[in-house]
């Protein structure tokens, strides 16, 4: 049996004060959001999400693997948005078991009105509270931690040096 590296007592605040905050926000912008526009915060990701690919679609592996939800949950999540007109499922022609996830219009404009009262959210949460510098070093933490997505969050990519996203979310 392997010997245990126990964390020590900075690291353990460290780590239950992430667990915390983690919580913290997203309990704070599902209940937003579920107040504002009536979905949950992995419904908006699959709308987001699905606004960004081409065509306004992904396969239904993929866009679980980018809202980071095992496929039954996204499956459940899917069909609550089909049954609003949000999205819709499609065949895949070149594999009769895949399906596609589409955004409808009606989906898209449900982001549309969503999106600006969530990025608001989202910055009085996280990024007004944190000077450049911060949100600088805890994109490089966030690099470092999460390798698939290394780059992503660099200073290059903040909002003053890029143009806005239609949909800014």
């Amino acid at each position: 049996m392997e010997q245990a590296v126990w964390l020590d007592a900075a690291e353990q605040h460290v780590w239950r004060g992430f667990l915390r905050m983690n919580t913290r926000i997203y309990d704070e912008l599902e209940r937003d959001l579920r107040e504002r526009s009536g979905v949950s915060l992995i419904e908006y990701g699959i709308l987001a999400h699905l606004s960004e690919a081409p065509e306004r679609r992904m396969r239904m592996r993929a866009l679980a693997d980018s809202v980071i939800v095992s496929k039954s949950r996204l499956s459940h999540q899917v069909a609550r948005l089909e049954r609003g007109g949000h999205v819709r499922r499609e065949h895949c022609d070149d594999d009769r078991r895949g399906l596609w996830a589409v955004l409808t219009d009606d989906g898209a404009d449900l982001l549309r009105r969503s999106a600006p009262g969530h990025a608001q959210r989202v910055r009085s949460l996280m990024f007004d509270r944190l000077s450049t510098e911060q949100i600088d070093q805890l994109a490089a933490i966030v690099a470092a931690l999460d390798p698939d997505r290394a780059g992503a969050g660099t200073e290059a990519s903040r909002p003053e040096h890029r143009p806005p996203s239609p949909d800014h979310r």
